[in-house]
């Protein structure tokens, strides 16, 4: 699957990465979804908080594993500092949907590209062991995306906002990765993955369009 030790430690940074965001966005589910704005929006919040942090013990027990080559388990209390800073700085409702709508699209986009490429590989195996989850999230996160951008008062521009700060670090990071010549020489990635055309395309159209309004 990975044929140099450079491989090896560039999926690792790759694994852990996601993995230090879904830890954190399940952390911020918990602190900030108790206070939703409904009750339904707040049960949800919970039920995929224990999700995300499923996920993100998953990728670290296979990133040890990998650097380890043993089956060793252990609890996860902290990330690896590879979280991006916008989801580490949710702190209210509108910060929370923008990222896990922004984060899980990047991630769902990623995850494709490599499990389209990785068939019948141990990559394909871990990865689809979320897959399903990870739709799941997406749809919360983008029906909520749209109550906001169709709320009134100030609730649209604040999101988009939020939005727009999490996507930069979103697509600054697509781009390191698919233009990462280490996993595509180990045949990881394709050549041509396109993952930040990819995401946008996979975006509400009203948040793909590059000129929405940053400030006010």
């Amino acid at each position: 699957m990975v044929n140099s030790t450079n491989g090896n430690t560039e999926l690792i940074t790759l694994i852990e990465t996601i993995a230090d965001n879904k830890f954190i966005l399940g952390d911020r589910l918990v602190e900030v979804g108790v206070s939703g704005p409904d009750l339904e929006g707040t049960l949800a919040a919970i039920a995929m908080a224990q999700s995300e942090l499923g996920h993100a013990r998953l990728l670290y027990n296979w990133g040890t594993n990998l650097k380890s080559g043993k089956g060793s388990k252990k609890e996860v209390k902290e990330q690896t500092g590879k979280a991006f800073d916008s989801i580490v700085q949710i702190g209210e409702w509108i910060q929370l949907i923008a990222g896990l709508y922004s984060m899980n699209t990047a991630l769902n986009t990623l995850i494709t590209a490599l499990t389209s490429y990785q068939k019948g590989s141990e990559i394909e195996l871990q990865f689809n062991k979320l897959a399903r989850e990870q739709l799941e999230h997406i749809l919360y996160s983008k029906n909520w995306a749209l109550k906001l951008l169709n709320d009134g008062g100030s609730i649209p521009a604040r999101f988009e906002r939020a939005f727009k700060l999490c996507e930069q670090e979103v697509i600054t990071w697509l781009k390191q990765v698919e233009n990462n010549s280490v996993l595509i020489e180990n045949e990881i990635l394709p050549v041509n993955s396109n993952l930040v055309n990819s995401y946008k395309e996979a975006l509400i159209p009203r948040l793909r369009d590059e000129e929405i309004i940053n400030a006010h």
